[in-house]
């Protein structure tokens, strides 16, 4: 049986520690790990926040692959001689734009299906399971947003920065937008790793769930 993980980060790199214990096990072959992000001024300097904690445990290959100027076709190839994909964070329409709404997405989708361990950060995660709910705090029209995910998980909502954006109300327009989903607040430094679709461990400051009407902190 092929077993599928997913580590959503509620922020911006890098890996909590043992989250980064756990993906650099899932990624160990001799394939470099990809890093897809919207490209901005100065990436090259930001990198190592994602790369540090998994080159510190061993793992030293990446392929850097900014959007949208690196070419589809060569990012399609790179994830498929990947052993490990990180995606990461920055304005969560453009992710959607660049990555959900291309044949990046199933690439993406394929490789995670055979195994293949993914990393989301903040934007990242929010894409990453069926629908991407995006908090008035993340986009120009200051509004409650929603729109197609990557589907890696079904059934579940995520809000990232939760604590951070003081993100309540979002967490629960989200839930009564779609009801009978799981849902997570996600903090910043903390991470949700899920195995086959369901919620395994978590690592970090906190992670909150809207049950019975009532905001929990579930760890």
């Amino acid at each position: 049986m092929l077993y599928k993980h997913l580590f959503l980060f509620g922020g911006s790199p890098p890996f909590t520690l043992n989250m980064a214990k756990q993906f650099v096990i899932k990624a160990s072959t001799n394939d470099s790990v990809s890093i897809l992000f919207v490209e901005r001024d100065g990436w090259e300097q930001y990198m190592p926040r994602y790369t540090q904690a998994l080159e510190d445990l061993g793992l030293n290959g990446f392929y850097y692959l900014p959007l949208p100027s690196t070419p589809i076709e060569k990012v399609v190839d790179c994830l498929k001689n990947s052993s490990g994909i990180i995606i990461g964070g920055g304005d969560t329409n453009l992710y959607a734009d660049y990555i959900v709404e291309t044949s990046i997405s199933n690439t993406i989708k394929e490789r995670y299906d055979l195994g293949i361990p993914v990393a989301g950060f903040s934007a990242g995660a929010l894409i990453s399971p069926e629908f991407c709910i995006i908090s008035p705090k993340d986009n120009e029209q200051n509004e409650f947003q929603f729109r197609k995910g990557l589907g890696l998980i079904s059934d579940v909502l995520i809000a990232v920065h939760f604590t951070q954006w003081n993100d309540e109300t979002h967490l629960r327009n989200s839930v009564n937008k779609f009801n009978n989903h799981l849902n997570y607040g996600i903090d910043e430094n903390t991470c949700v790793y899920f195995l086959n679709g369901h919620l395994e461990s978590i690592e970090g400051k906190g992670v909150y769930s809207l049950e019975n009407d009532i905001i929990r902190k579930i760890n």
